[in-house]
């Protein structure tokens, strides 16, 4: 049985859905299924008017491969992933994150994805600021990489943050 692909990428550029499903595709392959995590407009009942990514690249690629690796061994070794995720200043309706599965059926497909999609959250060192209406900003919790600090200062004040974001 052929063993299945990985590809991962952490970029600035943007993401392009039919790219990252042209990536899983696969004659063997019965399901594609495409995840995006885009920039949403309200968050905590805020108006977000953008929101900036930023990651420590290295360590967070390795982690998406670890984390597609755990998937392949729980849902078939022959899973394919396209795994992006952007980093950077993105707008509201902006796609953030694109998580592509191609299985042999869609059961695995669905739950390989939501695998990730939930486990990217907790484990991959990407920071999330989100941008406001009327110009204050905040810093997402996130990684545990910046666990120690829990406040911030944006615009004069000290905020903290409990949200986990998409």
């Amino acid at each position: 049985m052929p063993r299945g692909r990985i590809q991962i990428s952490v970029t600035q550029d943007k993401i392009l859905t039919e790219d990252a499903l042209s990536r899983v595709a696969d004659m063997e392959q019965g399901a594609q299924l495409l995840f995006t995590g885009v920039v949403r407009e309200w968050n905590l009942g805020r108006r977000v008017t953008a929101v900036a990514y930023d990651a420590f690249e290295p360590l967070a690629m390795q982690v998406l491969k670890e984390i597609c690796e755990e998937a392949q061994a729980k849902w078939g070794d022959s899973l394919h992933f396209c795994v992006q995720h952007r980093t950077g200043k993105l707008k509201v309706g902006e796609v953030s994150v694109v998580i592509a599965v191609g299985s042999k059926h869609r059961d695995e497909a669905y739950q390989a994805s939501r695998y990730v999609i939930e486990e990217l959250k907790e484990r991959v060192p990407i920071w999330k600021k989100e941008y406001y209406e009327g110009g204050e900003t905040g810093w997402l919790k996130g990684h545990a990489l910046c666990a120690h600090r829990s406040d911030h200062i944006s615009g004069g004040h000290v905020h903290s943050h409990v949200s986990t974001g998409i």
